[in-house]
């Protein structure tokens, strides 16, 4: 990560960050995830890994859950801290990987990708150790994250593109032989002139994720192919995973 604190999502992130995911904001998207979540917390509390401008977290808490969040980003804590009901989310700013906050929690959670910001399988398996660490027993972690889009590489290819508009594109690439990515965005201002910024993550396969589960001592209960429990298949684009920390 860079060494401005922050990572890859500093000011010049934050800023615009609602705006340019508006999408993952609109409530078709946010309510099956909180009542998945909210289900799971029962009447425990819930940690949220990299939770950036609390897309989830508010709207979790005002559910009743108690919710603590952990992200590197202080720009994106500020953010989150800034908006109504940010009170009833407490936050920590840290790698969540390894940073370690006090209580026990019926779910620990992280979604939108946000596992493959860990850029090595190390950190992906600390963080599942970390959130054990926090869970009680017979608690839950959960995982929302697309599944590896290689099938759309020929030979040859390293770049996809997922977003092109008027105003610029974004793709991805890859490295099959390290399972590191990362996403690019160039952006086209007045006179043409271009702005690229790129993001490096580490692309995980569900198959791996449960190992690394198993290595912290979870097990997977359940896995769907979205928030709203569609089955998870061999043509899904994304997983979201549940993970159970045994009860005894």
């Amino acid at each position: 990560m860079p060494d401005d604190g922050d990572g890859y999502f500093g000011e010049s992130v934050a800023a615009r960050y609602d705006e340019s995911s508006a999408a993952m904001f609109r409530p078709e998207v946010v309510t099956p995830a909180v009542d998945l979540l909210a289900e799971l917390a029962g009447d425990g509390a819930a940690l949220e890994f990299g939770v950036g401008t609390g897309r989830i977290a508010l709207p979790l808490a005002e559910r009743g859950v108690p919710v603590h969040g952990i992200d590197l980003s202080r720009a994106m804590l500020n953010r989150l801290r800034a908006k109504p009901g940010a009170e009833a989310v407490g936050v920590t700013a840290g790698d969540f990987s390894t940073v370690r906050v006090p209580g026990e929690y019926a779910l620990v959670y992280l979604v939108f990708n946000t596992i493959n910001n860990l850029t090595t399988q190390d950190d992906q398996v600390e963080c599942f150790r970390n959130a054990d660490a926090h869970l009680r027993l017979g608690g839950h972690f959960v995982i929302e994250v697309g599944v590896p889009d290689l099938r759309r590489l020929p030979p040859g290819q390293t770049a996809v593109p997922f977003d092109i508009g008027p105003d610029g594109w974004a793709f991805d690439t890859y490295d099959v032989a390290t399972q590191a990515m990362s996403s690019h965005y160039v952006t086209l201002g007045e006179g043409g002139r271009a702005e690229h910024r790129s993001i490096p993550f580490r692309y995980v396969w569900p198959a791996e994720l449960d190992l690394m589960a198993r290595l912290a001592g979870m097990r997977l209960t359940d896995r769907w192919e979205d928030w709203s429990r569609r089955p998870f298949s061999g043509e899904s684009p994304r997983h979201v995973s549940v993970w159970r920390k045994p009860a005894d």
